[in-house]
């Protein structure tokens, strides 16, 4: 892994500029935009420009939603003094750097990211910006082992290993960047010591995502030579993941055992949230379709049934994110307490 290129930090003079500003909770940003965050309206408002499809608009509003409620319980904890060290600042402007590179809203050209997504033509034209992922996806895709189903699963999993990369290397650049500035210091302090802490913490953090990266090669490495196993316990790349590190985790057999179970009903709710995306992929088509026939009548039927899947996906999108971010804090938790 250590050839993995570490992404410059695009999102971070965005957020910087419009941190510590009252204005961005304004009543008019509550009235007029989609989220009570004036950046995130931008973030918003920039992603319409670029024509994303209907599912990927539908993601991005879920991962919004996710940092809206997250940069609001920062201002309340930065209003009562309890961000002192800025930890939890660095940690939201890192998110919103993943965020937008994740949807090429990075001011660079990155066309794969628009208007596509894998469940219409993803397997086509998106890239794994990686060779080796490159090379085991083209084996697995001529290999005649896997069905179009299992070769679309296949797909999520290999997309999914390209975002952890990427929240990795963010990551990774974050901690030299820290460390750059800590080397310079002359004179130690308090504050250092604290500095110290967060820098620990961090390399803890990044050791995770590591053993998760690594883990999860092994794995695709498995699967697109083997197929896949019948008898496996979970499908979905999420998931498997969080099962994986739970068992490295220190929980006892009842607390694993419960995690098993609440696992199995999250992977029953990322389900459904697929069935959703696709639904929603195919009225966004027909949509497009109904429109050039010039017959209003069929046209608002399919309107009417567009923003209805629409606010369906991205309710259902946003539950998914914060279930797995609880999932992810808990294991998190367990794995340092290994350390302890």
């Amino acid at each position: 892994m250590a050839a993995l290129r570490v992404l410059p930090a695009l999102a971070a003079a965005l957020f910087l500029a419009a941190a510590g500003q009252t204005s961005k909770y304004s009543r008019e940003a509550n009235e007029a935009g989609e989220f009570r965050v004036v950046r995130l309206n931008q973030v918003w408002e920039k992603a319409q420009r670029l024509h994303l499809s209907a599912v990927k608009l539908a993601e991005l509003h879920s991962d919004l939603k996710i940092q809206e409620k997250d940069e609001l319980s920062w201002k309340k904890l930065k209003a009562e003094g309890l961000d002192e060290d800025g930890e939890k600042e660095a940690k939201l402007r890192r998110n919103l750097h993943v965020i937008m590179t994740k949807y090429g809203m990075n001011e660079k050209k990155d066309s794969q990211l628009v208007d596509t997504n894998y469940i219409k033509d993803g397997t086509e034209s998106d890239t794994l910006d990686d060779p080796r992922l490159e090379k085991l996806w083209s084996k697995a895709k001529t290999s005649g082992k896997f069905s179009d189903e299992e070769l679309d699963k296949l797909w999520r999993e290999f997309k999914h290993h390209k975002e952890k990369i990427r929240e990795y290397n963010i990551l990774l650049e974050t901690v030299s960047r820290t460390e750059d500035i800590h080397k310079n210091v002359i004179n130690p302090s308090e504050e250092n010591l604290v500095k110290e802490e967060i820098l620990h913490n961090k390399h803890r953090e990044l050791k995770e995502k590591l053993r998760s990266i690594n883990q999860g090669f092994e794995r695709l490495r498995k699967v697109s030579h083997q197929g896949y196993d019948t008898t496996s316990e979970f499908e979905e790349p999420r998931v498997i993941d969080l099962w994986d590190m739970a068992k490295s985790a220190n929980f006892t057999e009842k607390e694993l055992e419960s995690f098993r179970e609440e696992l199995k009903h999250f992977e029953a709710k990322i389900e459904k949230h697929h069935h959703y995306q696709k639904q929603l992929e195919i009225s966004h088509q027909k949509l497009k379709h109904v429109e050039g026939t010039g017959d209003k009548d069929h046209l608002n039927r399919n309107k009417e049934k567009y923003a209805m899947l629409q606010e369906k996906t991205k309710e259902l999108g946003y539950k998914v994110k914060k279930h797995l971010q609880d999932l992810s804090s808990r294991i998190s938790q367990g794995l340092q307490h290994n350390e302890l």
